[in-house]
C-alpha cells in the first residue's frame, strides 16, 4: 500500500485500486479552492499510473463524503473569483469524468451542493443508509455550480431534478436510491468493503474492455441514437485489435483464467 499526500487529500493506492480520500473532517470535507485543486491533481495521478485500474472516491471520517462548497471561503467571493471557483470545480469534475478508468463515488454521509455535484461526476455511486444528499444553494442565494445544474437532469430526469435544484431539500439513501441517483445503499460498516469489492471485480476484467466501454457510454449520451451506434461499432471494432481480446476469447475457449495485460 501507498499513500500519495496533497494538502486536503490523500491517494491511497493498494494493488490495482486507488482510494481518494478528501481529508478535511472537521470542516466536513468542505471544498474549498485547495481541496478542488487536490482532487483534480489526484485523479490526474491515479489516471497516469498504469498500475492503477479503478478509482474510488470518498471522504474522511463517518460524517460526510463532501458536505458542499466551504461557505466560509465562498461567502467574500467576487463575481469573478465565483466564476472562477466554478470554473475549478469544473476542471475536477470533468477530470473525473473523461479519465479513461472508471471512478466509483463511496458516499460516507453527507453529499451536498458541491460533494453532490462532485459524486455525479463518478461513474456510479454507493452510499450509506446514513448519507444525506441535496443541492441546498438557492437557500444560500446561489445556483449550483459545479455542473449540478447540467449532470442531475441527466441522471435523475428533469422534473425530479428541478424539484431538488429549486427546494433545496435534503433526502435519504433511500430516495436517492429510489430516484436512481445512488445504485445500491448499505450500512457504514459495510461501505468501503463493498465497494473495493467491486473495484476489484470490474479491475479483473480486461482494462482496455473496460475502458472503452466508458468512451462509448459517455460519447454516446451526449448524441443522437445513430450517431451513438456509429460510435460504439467503431469502438466495438477497435477491441478486435487489442492484446486482450485475443487473451480474454483465447483463455475462455481454453477453459481458464485470462492474464490480461491492458493492451
Amino acid at each position: 500500500m501507498e499513500d500519495v499526500l496533497f494538502s486536503n487529500v490523500i491517494l491511497r493506492k493498494e494493488g490495482p485500486v486507488a482510494t481518494l480520500i478528501v481529508n478535511r473532517p472537521k470542516a466536513l470535507n468542505a471544498l474549498n479552492w485547495e481541496t478542488t485543486e487536490d482532487i483534480t491533481a489526484a485523479i490526474e495521478n491515479a489516471r497516469d499510473d498504469e498500475n492503477i485500474l479503478v478509482i474510488i472516491i470518498t471522504g474522511a471520517g463517518d460524517k460526510a463524503f463532501v458536505a458542499g462548497g466551504d461557505i466560509a471561503y465562498m461567502q467574500k467571493l467576487t463575481a469573478l473569483e465565483g466564476r472562477k471557483f466554478g470554473q475549478l470545480g469544473h476542471k475536477m469534475c470533468r477530470t473525473i469524468e473523461t479519465t479513461e478508468k472508471p471512478v466509483i463515488a463511496a458516499i460516507n454521509g453527507f453529499c451536498l451542493g458541491g460533494g453532490c455535484e462532485l459524486a455525479m461526476a463518478c461513474d456510479f455511486r454507493i452510499c450509506t443508509d446514513k448519507s444525506k444528499f441535496g443541492q441546498p444553494e438557492v437557500g444560500l442565494g446561489l445556483t449550483a455550480g459545479f455542473g449540478g445544474t447540467q449532470r442531475l437532469p441527466r441522471l435523475v430526469g428533469k422534473g425530479m431534478a428541478l424539484q431538488i435544484l429549486y427546494t433545496g431539500d435534503n433526502f435519504d439513501a433511500q430516495e436517492a436510491l429510489r430516484i436512481g441517483l445512488v445504485n445500491k445503499v448499505v450500512s457504514p460498516d459495510k461501505l468501503m468493503d463493498e465497494v473495493t469489492a467491486i473495484a476489484n471485480t470490474i479491475a479483473s476484467k480486461g482494462p482496455r474492455a473496460v475502458n472503452l466501454t466508458k468512451a462509448a457510454v459517455n460519447a454516446g449520451m451526449e448524441t443522437d441514437i445513430d450517431r451513438s451506434l456509429a460510435i460504439e461499432a467503431d469502438i466495438f471494432g477497435i477491441c478486435f485489435a487489442t492484446v486482450d481480446q485475443k487473451e480474454g476469447m483465447t483463455a475462455f475457449l481454453e477453459k481458464r483464467k485470462p492474464n490480461f495485460s491492458g493492451k
